[in-house]
This record gives C-alpha cells, structure tokens and sequence, in this order.
C-alpha cells in the first residue's frame, strides 16, 4: 500500500441522522479513505445497546452514496455477511470477539466462499499468535484474498494506562509471517481519546500501513465507547500532527544497509556473551551441587536486579527492557543448574 489507509468512523451507526453528519464531515478530510462503522456491537451485558442492525445498514448505505466513501463494518454470523453484502458493504472485518473462536471463523469464511470483498481480521483478546494466524489461514483456504491484519490491542494481567495493551512485537510478528497489510485500531488499544496521538504516532514509527481511529459528531453522547472517540475536526487536528514514515524502499534500504549490518554485529557479540555466561552459570551449577547449595538465592538475585536497573539507567536504557532481559537470563540459568542438580540425582 502506497498511502496509509485511514479508516473513520463511529463506533456504531446509532441513527441516520448520526452516520450522515460523521460522514459528511469526515469526507472533507483528504486523508480519509474509508468510513466504518458498527452494525451488531457484541457486549459484555445483554442490557447494552447491540447496534441497529439492517436498519444500520440502511443508514451506512445511505452515508456511502452521499458522500462516495466506501463503508466497512464488523461481521460475526454468516447471516451478518449476507446482509452486509446486500446493502453494498466495500469491506468486512471479523472482531477480536470472533476471532477466538475458530468455529465462528470457519462459518465466515464458508459464507465469504466465493466473493472478492476485502476482509480485515483483528487480533484476538488474548496475546495468541497461533489463534490470529489461524483465523488468516482459514479465510485464505476459503479463496478469500484480499486480508488484512487489525491490531486493537490484548488483555493483560498488569494494569496500565491502555484499554487494550499494544504488545506491538506481536503484530508485527504477524505481518512478517504472513505479509498482510496492518492496520492499528488506536481507538481500542487506548480507551481514551487523550492517547490517542502518542499511540498513532507510535504504529506509524513501527511501519503500520493505516490507522483505525473512532470518530463520533459527538461523542460524548455516543452509545458506546464514548470515551474514546473523537470528533472529525479533532481528527483531522490529529492527522495533521501525525509523521508518515517512509516504509524504507529504494534509497531508504540502501541508506539503512550499513546500520543494520552494525546492528548484526552487535546482535552476534551478544549471542556469544550469552554462551559464555551460560558455561559460567553451568560451572556456577557444579559448584552448588558438589557443595549442597540451594540454586535459587532470591535475595541475591534481587539485589543483582535492583542494581542491574540502576546501571541500566544510567546507559538510558528503559527498565523494562533490562528488567525483562535479566529476568530471561535469570530463568534460563535456573534451567540450566536444575538439569545439572537433576542429572546428579538420576545417576
């Protein structure tokens, strides 16, 4: 894809009068290539508004042809496709909801057997690779060949200021597998409006092919997710301070040739400082087993933590980096002087 895709709209059409003033005005911001918008919104409590459902679709219709915009909306059932697909709906996507259950994906990809339309496959709630590779996998044996990757973000155990945290290495693990196209839905990854231009900014440095980002006429009486939802004015204010990278083609590849290599070096210096501190920690491991020592000394360990961050601060490098780079160490050292201690107990 040459330009970013940038696709707006509300979280779900709640009116006609609703969809046709968002899409009027999002259709006077040049960047803007499709309109989106929720038919069937799946919620957690069954008194939550669920979307208009065919009449939404009326409304969406109705939006495309005033304003020329091509409409994309959220599919679940098979029947979700066929009505969609009657009301001239440009594109589909499968929600993050959908995508944990393969047989609700399989049911998709049998309706969408045969038919061209672009299909957008978010990622599933929990960090699962497999899980959202499969959901690829079944569409592309279905015939269906226009797919492109949504990051909305996962769940996660700590509590942080993201609805949904990115865990960017993920997606872009994905695309690197399959070579989809991704679009990163900051709406959902942030929860909140006031997120959401570090985060876009964020998916555009890490080569992101388009943005999805939850634009209301006004949000603050939205019917769902008002809170991270943004007029059309804010969002052209947005676009408008937003960086567009190269993708790193031509020029750029050759350019970046001679850093990449030196990042190669370093990558195999640090592979061997890896091997000889696993000898280390294996020697460390006959030691303790010809001596009876405990393999694991937590307080010892936290120090060497504790100061590992400290130096690590110094060198401005982010602690969860260094935090998350000892601790794999860590563990793997353990590994290490367990098979020992266990190899002595088995001769």
């Amino acid at each position: 894809m040459k330009d970013p895709l940038i696709i707006a709209g509300p979280c779900s059409v709640e009116s006609e009068e609703q969809i046709l003033a968002t899409a009027q005005a999002l259709a006077q911001i040049p960047q803007v290539t499709m309109l989106r918008g929720g038919i069937w919104k799946p919620r957690t409590r069954p008194e939550a508004f669920e979307g208009r459902g065919e009449q939404g679709l009326v409304w969406l219709r109705e939006a495309k042809q005033a304003t020329g915009l091509p409409i994309l909306t959220e599919v679940a059932t098979p029947e979700h496709v066929e009505l969609a697909l009657k009301y001239e709906v440009d594109a589909l996507w499968v929600g993050a909801r959908t995508v944990v259950n393969p047989f609700s994906v399989q049911q998709l990809a049998d309706a969408l057997r045969g038919t061209d339309v672009p299909l957008f496959i978010k990622n599933p709630v929990a960090p699962d690779l497999q899980l959202w590779m499969g959901a690829f996998e079944r569409f592309q044996k279905a015939g269906v060949t226009k797919l492109f990757a949504i990051h909305r973000g996962f769940s996660y155990y700590k509590e942080t200021p993201y609805r949904n945290f990115p865990m960017w290495e993920l997606p872009i693990e994905l695309t690197q597998r399959l070579n989809v196209p991704l679009i990163t839905d900051v709406s959902h990854i942030c929860g909140n409006r006031e997120l959401l231009l570090p985060t876009a900014q964020k998916a555009l440095d890490l080569a992101t092919d388009g943005l999805m980002i939850e634009c209301h006429i006004n949000p603050d009486a939205a019917l769902t997710d008002a809170k991270q939802q943004i007029t059309p004015e804010a969002l052209k204010t947005l676009l408008s301070q937003l960086v567009f990278r190269s993708k790193g083609t031509g020029s750029v590849e050759h350019d970046l040739a001679e850093l990449r290599g030196e990042i190669d070096d370093i990558d195999g210096e640090l592979l061997q400082l890896l091997s000889r501190r696993m000898e280390v920690s294996g020697r460390i491991g006959e030691y303790k087993k010809c001596h009876n020592v405990a393999v694991v000394q937590m307080d010892r360990w936290k120090q060497i933590l504790a100061d590992h961050i400290a130096v690590g601060g110094s060198l401005n490098l982010d602690q969860e980096l260094v935090e998350a780079v000892f601790e794999a160490i860590h563990q793997a050292s353990i590994r290490r002087q367990t098979d020992i201690l266990d190899a002595c107990g088995n001769q």
